[in-house]
C-alpha cells in the first residue's frame, strides 16, 4: 500500500505559480514595460563580478535573462536603475546581495534520472564490479551540480535499487551546489507529482511519501533515503575542497558549458583529484573534454576514467 505522510505545513497563501517556480530553480519572470533598462556599462560589471566570484562566463546573449532576473529584485530594494544595483553591490551590504546574485544568475534546470545512459553505465558497469572487487566497503559518489536535488535523489534511488538498501550503510553520497536558494529545496525533498514523470510507479511506492491535505499532488522522499545524501553549499572553483574522502564517481553534468576554456580545464584537474584510481567522471552528453588538457581516459560519450 502506498505510504502516505502528512507534509510540513505550509502558509496557505503560497501562490501556486511561486511555488512551482522554486521547484525547478527558475525565478518567476516580471515583464512589465517599465522595468528600467541596462547599460552597457552597467551589465559589463555585472558579468565580470559574477565571473570573478562564480567563473560563470555571462556573454552578451544572456543579458536578457540578466535583466528578466533581477528586475524584480531592483524592485525589492526600490532601486530605480541598474546603475544604483551596481553601486549597492559595491556597498558594504554587497557580499550579502553578491550571493543573491550568483543564486539568480545560476542556470538550474534539471529532472529525475536525465541523460539515462549515464545511469545505465553505473548500473552496468560500475557497480557490478565495484560489488566484485570491494565487498563491504563504502561507496562514494558526488554530485557536484545537484541543483534542487533530482540528480542526487535519481542517484540514491538506483543505488538503492542496484547496489544495496539505503539502511545497508554501504554507499554514501555528497551533494553540493553554489545556490543557497535550491540547496533549501533540495534539503527537503518534496516535489510535485509531474516532476516525477520520469520515475517508474513501483520506485515511486518504494522510495516516495505520498502528500495528503495542503500537500495533496506532491511527493517526498523518503527519510531513510534522505540520511544518505548531505547537501553542501560549494563554488566549485573555490580553493580547496572540504572533503577527507575521494568518490569513486563524480557527476558533474551541465556545467562546464556555462564556462570559458581555462575555467573548464581548472574544474576538471580539480574534480580528477577527488576520483579515487579507476574513478569515473560524468559529464553532461552536450559536452566535451576535446580540447581540453586532463589525464583522463574516454570511456564513452560523456564518461571518462581516472587512470
Amino acid at each position: 500500500m502506498t505510504e502516505r505522510a502528512a507534509l510540513p505545513s505550509k502558509k496557505r497563501q503560497l501562490k501556486l505559480r511561486e511555488r512551482r517556480a522554486d521547484q525547478s530553480g527558475a525565478m518567476t519572470m516580471d515583464l512589465r514595460v517599465d522595468s528600467p533598462q541596462i547599460s552597457a556599462e552597467d551589465y559589463e560589471f555585472i558579468c565580470r563580478i559574477v565571473y570573478e566570484q562564480s567563473r560563470i562566463h555571462l556573454g552578451r546573449d544572456k543579458q536578457g535573462l540578466v535583466t528578466s532576473r533581477l528586475a524584480k529584485r531592483l524592485r525589492q530594494l526600490n532601486l530605480g536603475s541598474y546603475r544604483e544595483y551596481c553601486q549597492y553591490l559595491e556597498s558594504s551590504m554587497g557580499g550579502e546581495e553578491l550571493r543573491f546574485l550568483i543564486d539568480r544568475i545560476s542556470t538550474n534546470h534539471t529532472q529525475f534520472f536525465r541523460e539515462m545512459k549515464h545511469f545505465d553505465f553505473l548500473g552496468e558497469k560500475v557497480l557490478p564490479n565495484w560489488r566484485k572487487t570491494n565487498p563491504g566497503e563504502t561507496f562514494r559518489l558526488w554530485s557536484a551540480a545537484s541543483s534542487s536535488g533530482e540528480e542526487p535523489y535519481s542517484l540514491a534511488i538506483y543505488l538503492a535499487e542496484k547496489l544495496a538498501p539505503a539502511s545497508s550503510g554501504l554507499w554514501h553520497i555528497t551533494a553540493t551546489d553554489i545556490s543557497t536558494r535550491v540547496l533549501d529545496i533540495a534539503r527537503k525533498g518534496i516535489y510535485e507529482g509531474d516532476r516525477l514523470k520520469d520515475v517508474s510507479q513501483e520506485w515511486l511506492r518504494r522510495h516516495f511519501q505520498k502528500g495528503v491535505r495542503d500537500w495533496e499532488g506532491h511527493f517526498r522522499v523518503k527519510e531513510e533515503l534522505r540520511s544518505r545524501v548531505d547537501f553542501h553549499h560549494l563554488n566549485l572553483l573555490q580553493p580547496g575542497y572540504p572533503f577527507t574522502k575521494l568518490f569513486q564517481v563524480i557527476f558533474c553534468r551541465n556545467v562546464m558549458i556555462y564556462f570559458d576554456r581555462q575555467t573548464q580545464t581548472d574544474l576538471v584537474s580539480r574534480l580528477t583529484e577527488m576520483l579515487v584510481p579507476g574513478g569515473y567522471l560524468m559529464v553532461g552528453h552536450s559536452e566535451s573534454l576535446s580540447g581540453i588538457k586532463h589525464s583522463l581516459k574516454a570511456v564513452q560519450p560523456a564518461v571518462y576514467q581516472k587512470i
